[in-house]
């Protein structure tokens, strides 16, 4: 299929005019989880997908599997990513999901497991560290800088999308991971929530990285949200 370069300022649909060059990843949360639910921090630990979860997981998988198919569809290593994918991946008639351990959301070191309402006066130099505007700060007790995080997450999401030129291909991922990817492309200061479920699509041509649309949960109305999203740009 042949087309000019994009014009992020218009409407945009894929299969209508996309040029050859043009990889198209749709990012996804994965789906609402226990510890999402609770308020508890994850980073690289374990939560299972809750019935709402579960409900939105569905949801995106029926919205996807009525648009254009993708070619293929990737995910995270973590078992909350996986199994969103997995449900995404059968709605869409792929074969497989394959994973991608760069995908993972960031190490939060020893904030993993806490509440995030307990995590400044319980971990008070690791909470610092997370918020902090200085990237390349690791998080104590074996956590990720934001430049660390930034690098894995973009060298995967650059590794996709030159594999797959001209394509369209789903990458279902972490709130952090999709935070990393929004201010890496946009240089925002902030990226606001990033929401359970949420559709998030980007273009790739020549080097360059183009945000066609974002946090998009018009497939949740039925099944709702957490409306606090992942936000770590705000102290909670």
């Amino acid at each position: 299929m042949g087309h000019e370069c994009i014009d992020a300022s218009k409407e945009f649909k894929f299969g209508d005019d996309v040029k050859s060059g043009v990889t198209e990843i749709v990012l996804v949360r994965h789906g609402e989880t226990t510890w999402n639910a609770a308020g508890r921090i994850q980073g690289q630990m374990e939560s299972d997908l809750n019935e709402i979860g579960q409900k939105q997981a569905v949801a995106i998988a029926e919205r996807l599997g009525k648009e254009e198919k993708p070619i293929a569809v990737y995910s995270s290593d973590l078992k909350r990513a996986k199994d969103t994918a997995l449900m995404i991946a059968e709605s869409c008639f792929c074969s497989k999901v394959t994973e991608v351990p760069d995908l993972k959301e960031r190490h939060v070191g020893s904030l993993q497991g806490l509440y995030w309402t307990e995590g400044a006066e319980k971990e008070p130099e690791a909470y610092s560290a997370f918020f902090s505007s200085q990237n390349d700060l690791e998080i104590p007790g074996g956590g990720e800088s934001f430049d660390q995080l930034c690098e894995r997450s973009m060298n995967a999401l650059e590794q996709i999308a030159k594999k797959h030129k001209g394509e369209r291909v789903i990458v279902v991922t972490h709130g952090g991971v999709l935070r990393a990817i929004y201010l890496m492309i946009t240089k925002a200061s902030s990226a606001g929530k990033l929401l359970n479920a949420s559709v998030n699509v980007v273009h790739y041509s020549e080097e360059k990285w183009i945000i066609d649309s974002w946090s998009d949960v018009s497939h949740l109305s039925s099944v709702g949200f957490l409306q606090r999203g992942f936000d770590g740009d705000a102290k909670a």
